[in-house]
């Protein structure tokens, strides 16, 4: 991901007027007044998702929870720290009321490339803790199965689930098994 050629700065309000409805489709996640293009995802990183997505709508069908994938942002507000991401999957159980983005998810999950790995360990994960509601952050590789977990319960240190393993999302109550995320790597 790359910034947008101008490096002038960009307000919130002016970012969400450009990015809402977009008619080019193209997403760009913003930090601090400057605007960054998202890169595509590969076939795999769409499978791990939407196997995630698909696992905890059926999970909480019929509770309060919503779950979202890649095209609802994620609103990270403070008093010097405005940034707006596309989560690859979110859940939030508040009652929200924006059209276009979450403020209060209590689980997020991203799904790692070699171009993103980097940011999600760090900014990402830095700005995520941020948020009071969040209560786990997920990072799942796309290429083998392997699975962090980061947790609010426990001072946001890293958890490693692979092959074999199950674990457990607290957030929603939902325990999962690392190869039922990966079957479309047999």
């Amino acid at each position: 991901m790359g910034a947008l050629p101008k490096s002038s700065y960009v307000s919130p309000e002016a970012y969400l007027l450009g990015e809402n409805d977009r008619p080019d489709g193209q997403k760009y996640e913003y930090v601090n007044g400057q605007i960054y293009a998202m890169a595509g995802a590969s076939r795999g990183h769409n499978q791990l998702s939407m196997a995630f997505a698909g696992l905890l709508f059926l999970h909480l069908r019929g509770s309060r929870c919503q779950v979202f994938q890649s095209d609802m942002k994620v609103e990270i507000q403070t008093f010097n720290d405005t940034r707006y991401y596309y989560p690859d999957v979110q859940v939030t159980c508040e009652d929200e009321t924006a059209s276009h983005f979450n403020q209060s998810p209590c689980l997020i999950i991203e799904v790692l490339s070699g171009s993103t790995a980097r940011k999600d360990r760090t900014e990402k994960l830095a700005g995520y803790r941020m948020i009071p509601t969040l209560q786990e952050y997920v990072l799942c590789s796309q290429d083998t199965p392997y699975v962090e977990i980061y947790r609010r319960s426990n001072e946001w240190l890293k958890e490693s689930y692979t092959e074999g393993k199950t674990f457990t999302l607290v957030s929603v109550g939902l325990e999962m098994a690392v190869d039922d995320l990966y079957t479309f790597l047999r």
